[in-house]
């Protein structure tokens, strides 16, 4: 191990949740991390979709102050392999490393990580270029691939008029202000929630969800009760530590629609939201209606980001948004390396089965979270 860092593996998930004082201020000191890396949504997903004895949270110490968390679980399908915490319900999965520790914590959390994998892969999937894992992945000893995952469109985190003046012509950017003039006429009135009423908001969120995509094609995850424990347990947290935003839309006294806001120190993305078909019957744009509440929690700190998150939904480029591919990073050691090149095989097959598809479809779209 690196002189001065002890790595230990946590697999009992009492242990893990007694980490969240300490994984909070690691957070805190994780410039790249994204909400879907605090403690309060993973601890809330593993409650929700983990399985016994499968926890493998990789953590690093210096002089006892924890500096790197590796958060995963062992899969052994396809192959085994350690893969985050989180599951497909998070857009970008990532590892902690404390900005001060920059220079020796990614490599002590290398080390960590391949002695706990023993004869598992490591299989980081949706890492956002610029993100820590990079960093490990910089210092891995063995074996290693990068490969692309999902698209996720990304635009300046900037109010929304310098949004609509991003709109490629004149008459565009005409009509996304009369949208918004159209919100302010029908008297559309957006509030936060407060932390306290977090989980009844949230229920009425699933509850629009539910309703708006009412006879077509939906997320079937977003529907099951567990999905709905994990998100009320875990964004009731993140609000009280200004993690998430709850928003809800008002028309006629009525609550229309509620949107849930993930915010980090240079991302903001808008999850989830869900809206009445009464809504677009008034011929309000729901889209430009959530981009602008977006754009507004994106105001308050440092320059960054504002994601609409995994997806190329042909609506979302409307926006001119810049598309950025995710990441899958790929570890092994060296007796694990024949399971690294069927993942890269597999990975390859799955991609260009996707591309004949579209071609064949003619669709451009993917799927969202």
């Amino acid at each position: 191990m690196t002189p001065g860092y002890r790595a230990e593996v946590v697999t009992e998930e009492t242990a893990f949740a007694g980490l969240a004082p300490a994984w909070g201020r690691l957070y805190g000191r994780s410039p790249t991390a994204t909400p879907f890396q605090s403690h309060a949504w993973l601890h809330s997903w593993w409650l929700s979709y983990g399985r016994p004895g499968r926890l493998r949270v990789v953590l690093v110490r210096a002089g006892g102050e924890l500096v790197a968390a590796a958060p995963l679980m062992r899969v052994t399908r396809p192959v085994p392999s350690l893969v985050p915490l989180g599951g497909a319900i998070s857009d970008y999965a990532d590892v902690l490393l404390d900005a001060a520790h920059a220079a020796a914590a990614p490599a002590a959390l290398a080390e960590g990580l391949a002695a706990a994998a023993r004869t598992a892969l490591i299989d980081f999937r949706e890492v956002r270029p610029g993100a820590a894992a990079e960093r490990v992945y910089e210092r891995w000893r063995g074996p290693r691939r990068r490969v692309s995952d999902s698209l996720c469109l990304e635009l300046p985190a900037v109010p929304m008029a310098d949004l609509v003046a991003r709109l490629p012509s004149a008459k565009a950017q005409q009509r996304a202000r009369a949208k918004l003039r159209r919100l302010r006429a029908l008297g559309v009135e957006r509030s936060v929630v407060r932390p306290d009423e977090v989980e009844r908001a949230l229920r009425r969120l699933l509850e629009l969800h539910r309703l708006q995509w009412q006879g077509r094609k939906v997320t079937a995850e977003h529907l099951r009760p567990r999905f709905r424990d994990h998100l009320v347990r875990s964004v009731a947290e993140m609000a009280r530590t200004g993690d998430a935003v709850v928003t809800e839309f008002r028309l006629d006294d009525d609550v229309v629609a509620v949107d849930l806001t993930l915010v980090s120190g240079r991302l903001t993305g808008g999850y989830l939201y869900g809206a009445h078909p009464r809504l677009r019957e008034r011929k309000a744009d729901v889209a430009v209606m959530l981009l602008e509440a977006c754009a507004e929690r994106a105001r308050g700190g440092p320059p960054g980001t504002l994601s609409l998150l995994r997806g190329n939904e042909p609506y979302k480029h409307h926006w001119r948004p810049v598309p950025v591919v995710n990441q899958r990073l790929l570890l092994a050691r060296r007796h694990t390396a024949p399971l690294l090149a069927a993942v890269v095989y597999g990975a390859g097959v799955r991609l260009r089965g996707k591309e004949l598809l579209r071609r064949r479809t003619g669709r451009t779209g993917g799927g969202g979270s």
